[in-house]
């Protein structure tokens, strides 16, 4: 569904700023067991994402319950924060959400899709003033439940809809995820939601935050959107299948990613990630790597700035940054195949604007050209640059994007000698949070 090529990082292509055969090659050697001990982890299941390709029954009870929660439905809103939100934004942009003007056959029949990830006092207010809350749905997303800003918001809301007269109507109204209850462990969203008799699904216990875009988390924004749940599941069990079917890390995707961003991290300085796919139904994508990348492999004084960028736009914006600033960036570019595609560009008005080069051609025809071009002017200035060719970007594609980035993610952490599962800076930061709260109450 997709080919990745490092090339743009080897010696051979951009001088000294690129790995040696041999340094590549010892990197490549390091993963090796640390692939061994994910495909034992999947025939052991000891780690929930490799087998969650595998799972139906969530899809189905994730369709049951927004068929449900959409009866009357004009609007739905999604809250929660980071990883509870970036993926369905993932998949909700991939069917054309927050790109004006473009949307799937028959979405024009759905509910509208509203995300509020960002915690903020004045657009909540807003958001809740100009809401038809009668025929508004609302889905709350915190695995532990005890969330802060998920919790302000979710109380927000409870609270509007009570103030409008509907509060018989609440239990049709939300849809709560988060986990199932375990005795002795506080989880306040399982708690205010079930005092109004609001309907729960289950997060995943073993998949949380920014690795739970696969689970119901993000699938039921992409039910949403009219994608089809299981077709993204396929996608991300042919990355499993390539896991379990090669022979060398060299054989698999994912860890000659994770070598190469470490090996360039330790042998050349680099610093800087840059995610710059040439689509805009891929712009949340970015940003949900930049989460995944930076707080799985940020600690221990670890890790690398990851930065999400988009083309052409950033090539206006960011890249003189990335071309001419300091050798520790590395960037992926992430092509669609776009040739033919958008409206043809009059030749005769190209040759009035000085412009007649792209007389003739098409919007995609001048994208996949500076897509191209791109990564050949990088390595002419010496800059690493990995290409990833999508054929098709559907739910199969972004299904193994998602994997694909995943493992890279986890593979990198161990190599690092890193957890790339924890987040204790995270953590902190909500533990003085809420004492600082406390403290001015």
């Amino acid at each position: 569904m997709f080919q990745q090529s490092i090339d743009g990082c080897l010696e051979s292509a951009i001088g000294q700023q690129g790995l040696t055969p041999s340094t590549y090659a010892s990197w490549l050697d390091s993963i090796g067991p640390h692939v061994e001990t994910l495909k034992d982890d999947y025939r052991k299941s000891r780690l929930a994402l490799l087998r969650i390709a595998d799972d139906e029954q969530d899809i189905a009870d994730a369709e049951a319950a927004l068929a449900k929660l959409s009866e009357g439905a004009k609007t739905l809103v999604f809250f929660g924060t980071g990883g509870s939100s970036l993926g369905g934004e993932t998949f909700a942009q991939l069917a054309g959400w927050n790109i004006a003007g473009v949307s799937l056959p028959g979405q024009r029949n759905r509910p509208r899709t509203r995300f509020y990830a960002n915690l903020d006092g004045g657009t909540l207010q807003a958001v809740l003033d100009s809401l038809d809350l009668a025929t508004t749905r609302f889905i709350v997303t915190s695995k532990s439940g005890g969330t802060a800003e998920t919790l302000a918001q979710a109380i927000a809301a409870l609270t509007a809809v009570k103030a409008a007269g509907l509060e018989v109507q609440i239990p049709k109204m939300f849809l709560g995820i988060t986990e199932p209850d375990k005795p002795g462990k506080a989880n306040g969203l399982r708690t205010l939601f079930s005092t109004f008799s609001i309907p729960l699904l289950e997060h995943h216990t073993g998949i949380g935050g920014r690795f739970s875009c696969l689970t119901n988390v993000g699938l039921i924004p992409a039910i949403a959107r009219g994608f089809d749940a299981r077709a993204i599941r396929a996608g991300a069990k042919s990355v499993i299948n390539a896991l379990l079917a090669a022979k060398s890390a060299a054989d698999f995707a994912p860890a000659v990613g994770a070598a190469t961003a470490v090996a360039l991290s330790k042998e050349k300085g680099i610093r800087t990630l840059v995610m710059m796919p040439y689509a805009d139904r891929l712009g949340r994508f970015s940003a949900w790597f930049v989460q995944l990348w930076a707080e799985s492999l940020g600690k221990g004084g670890e890790g690398t700035t990851p930065i999400g960028a988009l083309g052409p736009l950033d090539q206006h914006s960011q890249l003189q940054l990335f071309m001419d600033g300091p050798h520790d960036h590395y960037l992926t570019i992430l092509r669609v195949a776009s040739e033919g595609v958008g409206p043809r560009i009059d030749p005769e008005l190209a040759r009035i604007a000085g412009a007649d080069m792209i007389g003739g051609r098409t919007i995609g025809d001048i994208v996949s050209a500076q897509s191209h071009a791109l990564p050949e002017a990088l390595g002419r200035a010496g800059r690493p640059v990995r290409t990833i060719d999508v054929a098709k970007l559907d739910e199969k594609t972004i299904g193994a994007l998602l994997m694909h980035f995943m493992i890279e993610t986890i593979l990198a952490g161990y190599l690092l000698g890193l957890d790339p599962f924890d987040q204790p800076g995270v953590e902190l930061a909500k533990v003085l949070t809420k004492e600082r709260l406390a403290k001015g109450a």
